[in-house]
């Protein structure tokens, strides 16, 4: 892990960093506004696009978000009192982007999300943005911009519609309605459910998993994933061949290949 990854996590006021948590290689990143049940403020915002900088800039190999316990949230959507008072133009500003939305979609690092509370609205939007989700049983998801006039603005509509289809997305979207884990779950909104005290343990072990293997692979291997929702087959599989053989040009491939010839660990490099 690097010093600028540190300095990063020690200058925010509502975030906290953890390097090497829950495993060695990875970093987790928690969103700790409680009062707020981690509403996503602009000065979060500023912290949290820094911080990811600092990750993909570091060794790190594998990225856990989640909320702080206290909380009782993963993050209860845009801070309310901040959007009341700003006008549509400055608003648009603020939605050029990189938002921490495409920050944590674009990051080369896999980021697993530890839900372990309310993902509401922009909190959603955040963890549908991440590559896999884990949630506990006290978790609970929905879309209620409709029930302010409003509609979501941080990808939502598009990052759902990827995961569950247009019919339910617009039933939920259009409904503002929340589901619970389990409902969740059968959507494919998160990739398995926990109880609260086996969730860490499952993510560590998913993370473990993870981050045993090769920066260069994991990413490349993300960007390929990436690439299938916005390319067709052919095109998807053109673009799978041309990550295939960036891979193979690594250093981190000739070792893996190398350490598997020889009956050993490899050890990776990044490059």
């Amino acid at each position: 892990m690097t010093d600028d990854l540190a300095a990063a996590g020690d200058e925010c006021s509502t975030l906290a960093v953890a390097t090497d948590e829950p495993v060695a290689n990875a970093v987790t990143v928690t969103l700790d506004r409680p009062d707020t049940r981690n509403a996503l403020s602009q000065t979060l915002r500023t912290e949290f696009k820094r911080v990811f900088e600092a990750i993909e800039a570091s060794s790190t190999r594998v990225v856990v978000l989640t909320g702080s316990n206290d909380s009782r949230a993963f993050a209860s959507g845009a801070d309310l009192t901040e959007l009341a008072d700003r006008t549509a133009l400055e608003q648009r500003e603020l939605s050029k982007r990189p938002r921490i939305y495409e920050v944590v979609a674009g990051l080369d690092q896999p980021v697993i999300g530890r839900i372990n509370g309310l993902a509401l609205g922009g909190g959603c939007e955040l963890a549908l943005a991440c590559d896999v989700r884990l949630a506990d049983t006290r978790s609970k998801f929905g879309f209620p911009e409709v029930s302010l006039g409003l509609i979501p603005g941080g990808g939502g509509t598009q990052r759902l519609t990827e995961l569950v289809g247009v019919g339910k997305a617009k039933q939920l979207i259009l409904s503002g309605a929340v589901v619970d884990a389990a409902e969740a779950d059968e959507l494919g909104l998160v990739e398995s459910v926990h109880d609260p005290a086996d969730l860490d343990e499952a993510v560590a072990e998913l993370v473990d998993t993870m981050a045993q293997h090769s920066p260069v692979a994991l990413e490349l291997a993300k960007r390929a994933v990436d690439a299938s929702t916005r390319l067709g087959r052919d095109d998807g599989i053109d673009h799978e061949a041309e990550l295939f053989t960036v891979a193979l040009g690594s250093e981190d491939a000739s070792e893996g290949i190398a350490a598997f010839l020889e009956d050993r660990e490899p050890e990776w490099t990044g490059r």
